[in-house]
């Protein structure tokens, strides 16, 4: 018997004897990025969110999928406090950003936005040039050396998969972008500020399919880094791209699980009816 095929059989013996002594081999567990604990939201006297329960881990692509009006976007903007600039809103309940609750009273709130970048439906780059637009997050909070700031915008132009196609014309408008260009452009200044968790919210909906294509396949590259949550009416693109998905109907949570069994093995009735188009 070789040296080498002893050493394997020893490792064998031992895992089988730790497995019968109910060990089992030590497993990486995940970061929790977010935990949601009963989140109700209102405005007014519309209850938008009802009991939500819903953990996010690092590097991990969630996608939150239901008809519109099911409080998709609410549950998103309220991930980094965007909700509470909506008139009369109202919030109970515990979300918690790496372990600490966003509504502490001392929780910095333009510290979680540092923390929680956000890419919306429609591309909105500030009326600046290409290279303004990437340094403007890093501009507020202290860099002003030029060597530091041209390599965070070439560094998040590579990123968002844009920078070869813009390299020659970062002093030109942002604005004379195409729709998709413009998009990951706005995934560029996000990535600038070194986000942990990136929110999208219907970043494809205004766009053509190959835009579209260029999207989704940056958002893969992303989760190697990044915590994605996006909201998408697109039931295809998120069984494409996500890890796990979470279905929601009138402001409730009906259902999260990893992508896979949402759509191809669905616990809920109400699930299975909604991904075969029988409603929304």
């Amino acid at each position: 018997m070789s040296t080498l095929t002893a050493k394997r059989l020893n490792i064998e013996t031992k895992l089988s004897d730790d497995l019968s002594k109910g060990l089992r081999p030590v497993e990486k567990v995940k970061k929790m990025i977010y935990e949601t604990n009963q989140l109700h939201i209102w405005y007014g006297e519309t209850h938008a969110i009802k009991g939500i329960d819903l953990p996010v881990y690092e590097k991990e692509v969630v996608a939150i999928i239901g008809p519109s009006g099911c409080g998709k976007s609410t549950y998103l903007k309220t991930l980094n406090r965007m909700v509470e600039l909506v008139p009369d809103v109202r919030i109970s309940g515990k979300v918690a950003y790496n372990g600490k609750s966003i509504f502490d009273e001392s929780y910095d709130v333009e510290e979680l936005r540092l923390r929680v970048g956000m890419v919306f439906q429609k591309p909105n780059p500030f009326p600046k040039s290409i290279y303004e637009n990437v340094a403007y997050g890093p501009r507020i909070h202290g860099i002003r050396n030029k060597g530091v700031l041209d390599e965070i915008v070439e560094q998040s132009l590579r990123k968002a998969y844009i920078w070869d196609e813009v390299k020659d014309r970062l002093d030109t408008s942002a604005y004379s972008l195409s729709g998709g260009q413009q998009q990951r452009l706005c995934i560029a200044r996000c990535l600038a500020i070194e986000p942990e968790v990136i929110l999208m919210d219907e970043p494809t909906s205004a766009l053509d399919p190959k835009s579209t294509f260029k999207i989704e396949e940056l958002i893969r590259e992303l989760k190697e880094t990044y915590s994605i949550i996006i909201v998408t009416h697109n039931m295809q693109q998120a069984a494409r791209i996500s890890d796990k998905t979470a279905f929601f109907l009138d402001g409730e949570l009906i259902e999260y699980n990893e992508t896979n069994n949402i759509f191809n093995n669905p616990s809920d009735s109400r699930t299975e009816d909604y991904i075969l188009g029988r409603f929304g």
